[in-house]
């Protein structure tokens, strides 16, 4: 028996990713819908109606929770998410299956397990109505999600998974962002990710990242000092580097009480 199931994520690179792992982990799933919000995720289910639907939690318009709502027991539901605070609060209570990004190929092959498992003994969808009502309240309290956790950028030839918290700073090169991190020895290193500037801070913790200028992100738990420049503009100096970065006089505020 062929058994179908749909993707939905509002990014297109992770959407493909999480393709390309179930095909190493479960052959014989066939991947018939690609859904880019909750939505079409809906439309697409009433659609074709497969047997595993694989949704990211956070998605613009109708989240992958109100999806959730509306495919009810008719599909087995597995939450995809970038906050591991979501898994640990709800879905590892067991009621639900989740995985969380970046996806662990380890992780999905117990997901997988799982799922065949069910499949196999032709056992009903797992689903828990009040559970799903709880993440979408919780959804709507939190307004935005938590900041973004991981960096997937190009280090030489090798694509690399970069912790966020060991980032120093973030800049602008024309439509790409150089990385400026440190890597498991502590050794200061850069590479370059495929997404601009802005579209990165709207991710990130405005508690740990800054932007000051419109070229540059800050982590502030890598700043060293800041000395205060001309027409009010500031050099910012960082633990373990030699580079100093400027902060422009539109973005020194950050550092009134530095």
């Amino acid at each position: 028996m062929t058994i179908s199931a749909l993707i939905a994520d509002d990014e297109p690179r992770l959407r493909d990713e999480l393709a390309e792992l179930l095909a190493g982990a479960w052959p014989g799933l066939r991947i018939v819908a690609l859904a880019r919000n909750g939505r079409e995720a809906v439309e697409q289910f009433e659609s074709l109606r497969p047997s595993v639907c694989f949704l990211d939690v956070h998605m613009p318009g109708m989240s992958g929770v109100e999806a959730a709502h509306h495919i009810g027991r008719r599909a087995h539901l597995v939450f995809v998410t970038a906050f591991e605070q979501y898994a640990v609060q709800a879905f590892a209570q067991g009621a639900l299956d989740y995985l969380v990004k970046p996806v662990q190929p380890a992780r999905l092959a117990d997901t997988v397990s799982r799922l065949r498992e069910r499949i196999d003994c032709a056992a009903p969808a797992q689903h828990n109505e009040d559970l799903l009502r709880q993440l979408a309240q919780q959804l709507q309290r939190s307004g935005r999600p938590p900041g973004l956790r991981w960096l997937r950028a190009q280090v030489g030839a090798a694509l690399r998974l970069i912790p966020v918290d060991r980032v120093d700073y973030l800049q602008a090169d024309n439509k790409y962002t150089v990385v400026a991190w440190r890597n498991d020895e502590g050794a200061v290193s850069e590479a370059v990710v495929s997404v601009p500037l802005k579209d990165l801070l709207a991710q990130l913790d405005p508690d740990q990242f800054v932007q000051v200028h419109r070229s540059a992100i800050v982590n502030l738990g890598s700043i060293s000092h800041v000395v205060r420049g001309v027409n009010e503009t500031a050099d910012i100096h960082l633990k373990g580097r030699t580079e100093v970065l400027r902060a422009s006089r539109s973005f020194t505020h950050h550092f009134k009480q530095m």
